[in-house]
């Protein structure tokens, strides 16, 4: 007989109640109405073509100092990783991590410099992402690479509660394909967006569910995703990168400002899936929505806003975003810090040790974006 973690007990009760709810018709309650339905239906079709520049400038440096920049590392049917150019009055190299192949920009700067800067500018191209579940035409992944993709790391173990919650949560399915979208509407159901949360979250989903505080940000919530996938068999992933600029369909939590990038880091996810391959995910994005797209924070995934952007984020996303990397538990060459959960925004590093990625202003950077016609 198998024991069920009683946190996992009370999650799985609590999406049973939600999944009720959500059948209700949604309405404005504010005015007695139901809103007019909303339109998201990313397809895949025309490239677009980005440059995207990140800068960084040290405003206070201590002894050595060193820098890690992200580099779009991706090269699908949806994203091209293209060429890379950067200027620095440090010594500067191109790098990957030893295990997922994260590539990045490594910098060293000299005891004695006075301002030390550096300047990337990348060109990307990408486009949008929809899977078409009506054909499976994909051809299968190495047996070697899916195994790697379930595999349990510090941030994303998959036994205990973590594989108790996943049980419960995909009762009665009997594919990988229901078994996913059980999952999936477990996120959307039982978590919540936080804005309070610094930067993307951390990702620790052990916590998460061990305290019943299902609060976070896209590492955090989507990483929960990932996790539940894996820990049922489903090969899964993180994909961490950068919003771009608005999104096409007018919803303003899903897109970036191409001005100014230094806020716009969003990690989704992706699972495989027999016959349709790596297939997009996005969660966490749906709950971005109900809670910060309009002044109320919309708690059914029914509702007229929501609706569209639940369903295409099974299987699709938008293309004016880009991915770094799709790697965990990095450990940046020449660092004399600990290994990053992932690696998503700037990394600095100085005789004081690493500095707050998530203060952009005090660690002085900027990232920004300019899509240029082909």
């Amino acid at each position: 007989m198998t024991t069920v973690h009683p946190y996992a007990r009370r999650l799985f009760l609590k999406s049973l109640a939600l999944s009720t709810v959500a059948t209700l018709p949604a309405t404005n309650f504010a005015q007695g109405v139901a809103p007019a339905e909303r339109h998201f239906d990313p397809q895949p079709g025309k490239w677009r073509t980005f440059e995207v520049t990140t800068r960084v400038d040290i405003v206070a440096p201590q002894g050595a100092t060193r820098v890690w920049l992200p580099i779009a590392s991706v090269n699908t049917d949806w994203q091209k990783s293209m060429e890379s150019a950067y200027s620095s009055n440090g010594k500067a190299k191109l790098t990957a991590d030893g295990q997922d192949g994260a590539r990045m920009l490594y910098v060293e700067f000299a005891m004695g410099e006075a301002k030390p800067y550096v300047e990337l500018t990348s060109r990307i191209q990408t486009r949008n992402r929809a899977v078409d579940w009506h054909v499976k035409n994909s051809p299968a992944e190495d047996a070697a690479t899916l195994k790697y993709w379930t595999r349990s790391t510090e941030l994303l173990p998959i036994n205990g509660v973590v594989r108790e919650t996943a049980i419960q949560a995909t009762q009665g399915a009997h594919t990988d394909v229901q078994k996913v979208q059980k999952l999936y509407n477990w996120i959307v159901a039982n978590t919540f967006r936080e804005p309070k949360v610094k930067g993307c979250g951390e990702g620790d989903i052990k916590t998460m569910l061990e305290t019943g505080n299902l609060g976070g940000k896209c590492a955090d919530l989507n990483a929960l995703f990932v996790g539940l996938c894996r820990s049922v068999g489903v090969p899964a992933r993180d994909v961490y990168g950068l919003r771009l600029v608005p999104s096409a369909f007018g919803y303003k939590e899903l897109g970036g400002n191409p001005a100014s990038l230094k806020g716009a880091q969003h990690c989704r996810a992706e699972v495989y899936l027999n016959g349709y391959g790596w297939v997009a995910m996005d969660p966490a994005d749906v709950t971005k929505v109900m809670r910060q797209e309009t002044p109320e924070w919309i708690k059914s995934a029914q509702n007229a806003i929501v609706r569209p952007v639940n369903h295409a984020l099974f299987g699709g996303w938008e293309g004016n975003w880009m991915a770094y990397n799709v790697a965990h538990d990095v450990k940046l060459p020449h660092s004399t810090g600990p290994a990053l959960g992932f690696l998503m925004y700037p990394v600095a590093e100085n005789a004081s040790g690493r500095l707050n990625s998530y203060a952009p202003d005090d660690f002085k950077y900027q990232i920004s974006a300019r899509e240029i016609s082909t």
